[in-house]
């Protein structure tokens, strides 16, 4: 047996291990890593496989290259519903069919608190002009920084922290009883605001950045936190959208979860991935900043926006609340065992 044969079988095997390793019922940071990358391993099965048809044809390289065929089908599987194959599960507003009242535009941004140009995002904020404004990884170098803003936004609701978890949200429109919450770590904050729209009709946003899985650390915390506030939207059932660095991808099953037991819509799905992370290593990107919203309303536009010298891409999205929305779409619907599997999260986080 050759040496490259001897590698791409290795190479093989590891690619197996990172696509099962996400079915292992477990919180570890290191197993749910394997959540995130798999656009890049599916990229790398594809040659890993030609290379064991070529080079190691004997019958372990052939069933191996049999296992991995296996193993791509399943991560296009999880990344095919974030592509233009399948229809929208929000729908986009048609032009002027909407009240432009009834919309708002939101943009989100990790600016990364140790990024110490704030020229950036000031200028993107001045280009676009959104209505309301959710800023993460925010100290009290970029609150200072950032007090420009209040000529534009009166209303501000500001928790700078130096622990990579400080928020500042900006709003042109009304608010009505703001909160900075920690809903499970007391040094990790969210935001929840009522938002009254230029029609006079209202919605609540709830704004996060949970703490993120890493080897070493569960996952724990951060399932539960967005499973708390997926079952908050839902017993509010009152219009509301979900904003952030949710340091999760879309495809994970936390995020399933979120989505069935909120109710709320996915704009990626339909449409694209719209990755945002890393934004400085383009072969390493999957997507970690998210808007989900009701039924309540539909899509404008979403975008990725330009690099501002961060490690994510901010998100601008523009939505249109209207009556005929909720009859256009499909909300998801949460299952018994989705019920059970969220009071699980929550219990193993605390």
């Amino acid at each position: 047996m050759t040496w490259m044969a001897i590698g791409l079988k290795a190479t093989g095997v590891l690619l197996a291990v990172a696509t099962l390793l996400p079915f292992v019922p477990s919180n570890s940071g290191f197993i749910r890593t394997f959540d995130f990358p798999r656009l890049q391993i599916a990229a790398l099965i594809v040659p890993v496989i030609l290379g064991l048809v070529l080079v190691a044809r004997d019958a372990a390289g052939l069933t191996l290259a049999a296992a991995l065929l296996a193993a791509l089908a399943y991560q296009v599987a999880c990344i095919y519903p974030f592509t233009r194959l399948v229809s929208p599960q929000a729908v986009a507003a048609e032009a002027g069919a909407c009240r432009t009242e009834a919309g708002v535009s939101i943009l989100i941004a990790n600016v990364l608190e140790s990024n110490r140009s704030y020229g950036p995002i000031l200028d993107l904020v001045a280009a676009q002009d959104p209505d309301l404004l959710l800023l993460v990884e925010t100290d009290a170098a970029w609150a200072e920084a950032l007090e420009p803003l209040r000529a534009r936004y009166p209303h501000v609701v500001a928790q700078p922290q130096d622990n990579t978890y400080g928020l500042m949200f900006y709003s042109k429109l009304p608010l009505t009883d703001p909160q900075v919450r920690f809903l499970l770590e007391d040094d990790v904050p969210s935001v929840r605001a009522g938002v009254t729209l230029r029609s006079g009709q209202t919605f609540t946003f709830f704004g996060v950045h949970p703490r993120p899985p890493h080897p070493g650390q569960s996952s724990a915390p951060r399932d539960a936190e967005l499973v708390m506030v997926a079952r908050e939207v839902a017993a509010d059932g009152r219009p509301a959208v979900v904003a952030g660095d949710l340091n999760d991808v879309a495809w994970s099953k936390t995020n399933d979860l979120f989505q069935r037991i909120s109710g709320l819509l996915d704009p990626r799905i339909g449409r694209g991935l719209y990755p945002t992370f890393n934004a400085k290593w383009p072969l390493l990107r999957w997507p970690l900043d998210h808007v989900f919203f009701s039924d309540d309303f539909l899509l404008g536009r979403i975008e990725r926006l330009p690099h501002i010298q961060s490690d994510h891409f901010p998100i601008l999205i523009s939505l249109y609340r209207t009556d005929r929305a909720p009859r256009l779409q499909e909300a998801p619907e949460a299952t018994a065992e989705d019920h059970r599997a969220a009071r699980e999260a929550v219990e193993a986080a605390r």
